[in-house]
């Protein structure tokens, strides 16, 4: 069993690798089995010396989960959420994300499936909307984006 002093150092270093929340934190140190009260010290500790940054590290998430893993907003926010960042905070970071970006995330990832797709036109459109869908972009602007995409596509291709 560590020391409190001991989990201070090795939290302080997990999070200078890269932004951390308070929940990530908190789940290394019930590992390590100290007393609750010894968790808190940490994480204030922690909060206070700047090592931990909740608005920080949802900016951070928001920018490599949208464009390393092309998630969308919802998503996001499901994670964030996930992960007890409060509604404010990951508001902002969401609000921040550059509206041309998005889309053309949107329509890279919509094209690229395009190109794997097989069905009836019906079928191509409800399966580029699932799959969207799934990686957390809104259904208005899917359906708007698949619009735009398929109304000059040869659907000859697709079967």
């Amino acid at each position: 069993m560590k020391t409190e002093d001991e989990m201070l150092k090795k939290m302080a270093d997990y999070c200078t690798r890269t932004e951390r929340c308070i929940s990530d934190v908190r789940k290394k140190i019930r590992y390590s089995e100290l007393p609750p009260e010894a968790e808190e010290r940490i994480i204030s500790r922690l909060v206070h010396e700047k090592f931990i940054d909740e608005e920080r590290f949802a900016k951070s998430f928001v920018n490599d989960m949208l464009r390393f893993n092309h998630w969308g907003r919802v998503k996001i926010a499901y994670e964030l959420k996930f992960r007890n960042i409060r509604p404010q905070i990951y508001g902002k970071a969401l609000e921040a994300i550059d509206e041309n970006e998005y889309q053309t995330i949107l329509s890279t990832l919509l094209n690229s499936k395009l190109r794997t797709t097989k069905g009836r036109p019906n079928e191509v459109f409800q399966k580029l909307l699932r799959f969207a869908s799934t990686k957390g972009f809104e259904t208005s602007l899917i359906i708007k984006t698949l619009k735009g995409i398929l109304k000059n596509v040869d659907y000859e291709q697709f079967t």
